[in-house]
């Protein structure tokens, strides 16, 4: 995920926690600071592991991570996305 403005991120916060529950999310960066080399700059980095692109789209249409989408949308701008981790990168 890339977060592009931040308007009011409160309710999305909690419910974001709980969409983790029974997925095998790891998150693996949470934002940090960032140096944009190239592009247009962006407000923050969220990076999640999980097991397959199947989890992870599993995981992003649950009930759970529907119910925290409004309030993410609501909340910010975000740009959000699943990348298949390539045989050359592992």
């Amino acid at each position: 995920m890339l977060r592009e403005r931040v308007t009011d991120l409160a309710l999305y916060v909690g419910s974001a926690r709980a969409a983790r529950t029974g997925h095998e999310v790891t998150p693996v960066v949470g934002y940090g600071a960032i140096e944009t080399l190239e592009g247009a700059p962006f407000d923050g980095v969220l990076i999640h592991r999980l097991p397959s692109v199947a989890d992870a789209r599993a995981w992003y249409e649950s009930p759970a991570c529907q119910t925290a989408l409004p309030h993410r949308q609501a909340g910010a701008d975000y740009r959000v996305f699943i990348v298949g981790a390539s045989q050359d990168a592992r």
